[in-house]
Order: structure tokens, then C-alpha cells, then sequence
């Protein structure tokens, strides 16, 4: 095995991910697959944050034009994160790695309250950190929750766990003449309007020079690959 190319990244896993093969929810099997690739990617040495969004139970968005103002329906997404990274707690757990949910909601019968100082103290006691509920924010999505706390807790790199191998030029799952870019920068990817994170996320990690790394959640081993330099990945940067 590579030596790992991090001591401490951030890894950004979608709710649609933990859902699998079906067509909501928790697919259990594969929050189970993805709790071992952090477990054996924090047995290298790597100090892990995780991000975790929560589009497999529910979406904000979804509802603003259905009676539901905008806000609402984004604290009501923030619940689902927290559903979601509760689950993959477990499954870390089960794994023999230790971990720990911050919430960027007030919900301490459930989970810790997210402070900068608590999530790195937890990280330096070579914990995985999952945050949960974004940033606490309405309008903010957990892409930007992402970049903003890899930027807080000192990671070396953003991994955004996806549903295809990389960026493309378009969705290659709807245009197969879609290009694939091994390496890009932050800049191309917003002035391109590339679909992989929203531009607020890109903009936070263009001002702070910090990597991200777009891969396949679905490949097993994905994220210790990443982390290790190999895989199928794009890796985006400021040049």
C-alpha cells in the first residue's frame, strides 16, 4: 500500500450515496462499505473529517414551492444530515475505528455541538469527525459546509465523494461525448460552470489553495486510493 499523500482531509460524502441501489433511505451495505474504507483509511495514520449531506431522506429545496418557505426546508435537510451521519457513526464504529457526530444544530441528546476547538481536540485524539447539519445556515449546502470546515480544521484536502470518476466537461451520463479532466483549477471548474459543487464551495477552497479531489464513491477502497495518490480521480487546484 501507498503511503498516504495527507495527514488530514476532509471527506464529503452525499446522502444519495448512503442510499445505494435503492431508491431511498439507508442502503445498509453500502453505508457499511464506506465506513470500511474510512476505517482502513484512518488505519494509515490519517486524521479523517467527514461531511455528510442528506438528500437520500430529504431536500429543502424540494418543498420551498410547495407551502414550505426556503428556510424551513433547510433546517428540516439539516435533520436529515444528522439522521444520516448517525447511522454512519455506527457503522465506523462497528469498524473498531473511533468516531464522533458535531452538529452544527443545538441537538446535544444526540450528538455534540460543532466548536472549532472540539473538532480539531477530537481530531488530534485520532477520532473521525463526522459534521452533521452543514453549517447551521439556511441557503448554504453541505458542499459549502464541506470547504468551510476542511478550511477550519487545517485539512490538506476536500474529497468529494461522487457518483461519477471525476469532472466532465457535462453530465456524461446524459452526453457521451462529455470530456473527462484528470487535473483542473478552481477557476476553470466555476467559469465553466462545471456541475461538481456549488461555486460558493469552489470559491471558499479557490482563497484558501485547498485541493479537491472528485472521485467514485461507489468503487470500494475509493477514498483510501484517493488519499493514497491512485484511483480514478480529477484533482481540482489553484494552478
Amino acid at each position: 500500500m501507498a503511503e498516504p499523500l495527507y495527514k488530514r482531509v476532509l471527506v464529503k460524502v452525499s446522502g444519495e450515496a448512503l442510499m445505494g441501489p435503492a431508491g431511498f433511505g439507508l442502503h445498509q451495505p453500502t453505508v457499511d462499505q464506506i465506513a470500511a474504507d474510512l476505517a482502513a483509511t484512518h488505519a494509515l495514520g490519517v486524521e479523517l473529517a467527514v461531511v455528510v449531506g442528506g438528500g437520500n431522506i430529504f431536500r429543502g429545496v424540494q418543498v420551498s414551492g410547495q407551502g414550505v418557505d426556503r428556510a424551513t426546508g433547510d433546517y428540516m435537510g439539516m435533520l436529515a444530515t444528522v439522521m444520516n451521519a448517525l447511522a454512519l457513526h455506527a457503522a465506523v464504529m462497528r469498524q473498531g475505528a473511533q468516531a464522533r457526530v458535531l452538529s452544527a444544530l443545538d441537538i446535544s441528546a444526540v450528538a455534540e455541538t460543532y466548536t472549532r476547538p472540539r473538532a480539531l481536540a477530537h481530531l488530534d485524539r485520532g477520532r473521525i469527525v463526522i459534521f452533521a447539519a452543514g453549517t447551521g445556515n439556511p441557503f448554504f449546502t453541505t458542499d459549502t459546509a464541506a470547504a468551510l470546515r476542511a478550511i477550519e480544521t487545517g485539512c490538506e484536502a476536500l474529497l468529494k465523494a461522487t457518483n461519477v470518476d471525476g469532472v466532465y466537461s457535462a453530465d456524461p451520463k446524459k452526453d457521451p461525448s462529455a470530456v473527462r479532466y484528470d487535473r483542473i483549477t478552481h477557476d476553470e471548474v466555476i467559469h465553466k460552470d462545471l456541475k461538481v459543487m456549488d461555486t460558493a464551495a469552489f470559491a471558499l477552497a479557490r482563497e484558501n489553495a485547498l485541493p479537491v479531489i472528485v472521485f467514485s464513491i461507489h468503487e470500494p477502497g475509493s477514498i483510501l486510493a484517493a488519499v493514497c495518490g491512485g484511483g480514478r480521480v480529477t484533482t481540482v487546484t489553484s494552478r
